[in-house]
């Protein structure tokens, strides 16, 4: 996959002088403290399983009147 770019807009002049001086300390541009900054806080976060995502879906939609996929399938037919 190719490096993407990340635009980031409206930010307060202290919070981007922070990020500056804080580039500096560590010996970065302040570019690449931005990546080390996001890739630490993105690094511990845990990416859901599938099944813990059906599970919430099926979760949210408890209740709800369920069309079964074979009547949907035979409506489609039908409509062509």
């Amino acid at each position: 996959m190719m490096p993407g770019n990340l635009q980031v807009r409206n930010l307060d002049d202290d919070l981007i002088l922070r990020l500056k001086r804080r580039a500096a300390r560590h010996g970065r541009s302040t570019e690449a403290e931005h990546r080390e900054i996001l890739r630490q806080a993105l690094s511990s976060e845990v990416e859901p399983s599938f099944g813990e995502l059906a599970a919430k879906l099926r979760q949210m939609t408890r209740g709800r009147r369920q069309t079964p996929s074979e009547t949907l399938q035979r409506e489609g037919r039908t409509e062509r």
